[in-house]
């Protein structure tokens, strides 16, 4: 894929809708981490990067509108290097952690949160590299999980 200095990198990018792009960006900075990387006009878009992945945030013009408090229509989720440390970062800037770190057995320790919007977040921390068998689940496309576990070519 050509790469555009304009546009993130990752093949998929969530677009999160804020009723202020603003207050949203400084936030995601303080309680998840989040640094921005482009910004479009002062309170229309911004491009923030975690790690080699990217969100866009971006306002509530024409159709778009942040999450109501009675539904949950979507979760992202970040891989980490340690939940517990940042779980702790964001509930210190106030976001509302609805599930504690938590080991499982298919090698991940994560926790659930909610920001300032009401997006459903899970940040994610690798704890061991188990095949899906292992805990019930099924490798469909064995190639593809090669490919993963070995990483880009």
């Amino acid at each position: 894929m050509q790469p555009n200095r304009s546009m993130p990198a990752p093949t998929v990018v969530p677009v999160l809708i804020y009723p202020e792009v603003r207050a949203a960006v400084d936030w995601l900075g303080k309680a998840f981490g989040f640094v921005e990387r482009v910004r479009v006009g002062e309170d229309h878009r911004a491009q923030l990067g975690f790690g080699d992945g990217a969100v866009v945030v971006a306002d509530v013009r024409h159709d778009r509108r942040p999450p109501r408090s009675d539904e949950i229509t979507h979760s992202v989720m970040v891989r980490v290097e340690d939940a517990h440390a940042h779980c702790e970062q964001a509930r210190r800037h106030g976001a509302r952690i609805t599930m504690e770190p938590t080991d499982f057995p298919y090698g991940e320790r994560q926790y659930s949160a909610e920001d300032l919007a009401g997006h459903h977040w899970t940040f994610s921390q690798t704890l061991a590299d188990v095949a899906p068998e292992d805990w019930g689940g099924t490798s469909v496309n064995p190639d593809w999980s090669d490919r993963v576990r070995r990483g880009p070519a």
